[in-house]
């Protein structure tokens, strides 16, 4: 964390003790300055106007990617610098005007050692973490949650076999319906949710073409493939939102797949399983937890009576 964005958490935490305080006087409730807090420290994993870098890490996976790429980016700095004072060296050297009679030498042994063992040397370094990193990514030992991801053409289509196996479709919002703040082709009607700090176990498969199911800030990406069942995991390690896309070539509408992921608090996770349960069963879409209801722009319209898109285009 830089130390400007250190400054800026500090900065909010007092301006919310100061809030807490004024609202106390006045009897405000508990709750309410809890639900203030979460959205203090929500976070945002999406692209970034100018963004140079890798996007923020919401999670464990993000991490260690984050730090092998810092690894390679450092071997590459080396690399590059080292070519360029060898490359500056050899036209200064080696030049008409001051070797006017150039060698003939055509082999040398050493040299040739050299240039080959050093670059497998430098791949043996980044193998390593590279195997390590693969195989971290590849599956949970100890999951505390499964979710079922499947890409249609061109939707995806979430299940939650651990609690009750309820499932729904998630479509893109389109320009004309988005709400004040929602970001253009990753906004969802229907989010995956999953609570704060769990491991959770995703199974991806496709139903027509092959997908991709790709979250940048949470470190995980899986193709969906027909016919078969990947395994991958991801753990968000605060409450957010994280926005992903599809990354395969899946067709005309392949650019219009976005994957929104929540995640909120164990007990906010549990009022949303209960909630969506019965309302994707009436054809509904669920309410979204109550961090997320408690942050929701002034005035927008409720979701409780919408239609569910999905199950109209089905």
């Amino acid at each position: 964390m830089t130390g400007r964005q250190v400054a800026g958490r500090v900065t909010g935490l007092l301006g919310l003790a100061c809030l807490a305080a004024a609202l106390a006087a006045f009897g405000v409730p508990a709750a309410a300055l809890a639900q203030a807090a979460v959205a203090q420290d929500a976070m945002i994993g999406a692209p970034q106007p100018w963004g140079m870098g890798l996007q923020a890490s919401g999670g464990p996976i993000k991490d260690a990617i984050s730090s092998f790429n810092t690894l390679v980016f450092w071997i590459i700095v080396a690399i590059t610098i080292f070519v360029a004072a060898l490359l500056a060296y050899v036209m200064w050297r080696f030049k008409a005007a001051s070797n006017p009679n150039p060698s003939r030498t055509s082999h040398n042994t050493m040299l040739e050692i050299a240039w080959t063992v050093v670059p497998v040397l430098i791949l043996v370094v980044i193998a390593i973490p590279s195997f390590r990193l693969i195989y971290y990514q590849d599956r949970t030992v100890e999951a505390d949650l499964t979710v079922n991801v499947q890409g249609r053409q061109w939707y995806w289509h979430y299940g939650y076999p651990d609690n009750g196996n309820f499932t729904f479709d998630s479509y893109p919002v389109q320009n004309e319906d988005l709400q004040a703040g929602q970001m253009r082709n990753l906004e969802v009607d229907n989010p995956l949710v999953i609570p704060v700090g769990a491991n959770v176990r995703v199974l991806t498969t496709g139903q027509d073409v092959i997908h991709s199911f790709f979250v940048p800030s949470l470190g995980v990406q899986r193709y969906s493939i027909p016919g078969r069942t990947l395994e991958t995991w991801m753990r968000a390690d605060r409450p957010g939102t994280f926005y992903g896309q599809c990354n395969q070539i899946c067709g005309v509408n392949h650019w219009f797949m976005p994957i929104v992921v929540r995640a909120v608090p164990q007990a906010e996770y549990d009022a949303w399983v209960a909630q969506a349960r019965t309302r994707f069963a009436e054809g509904l879409p669920p309410g979204p937890p109550a961090a997320i209801a408690a942050s929701a722009t002034p005035g927008a319209p409720a979701t409780g009576n919408q239609i569910n898109v999905a199950e109209v285009r089905r």
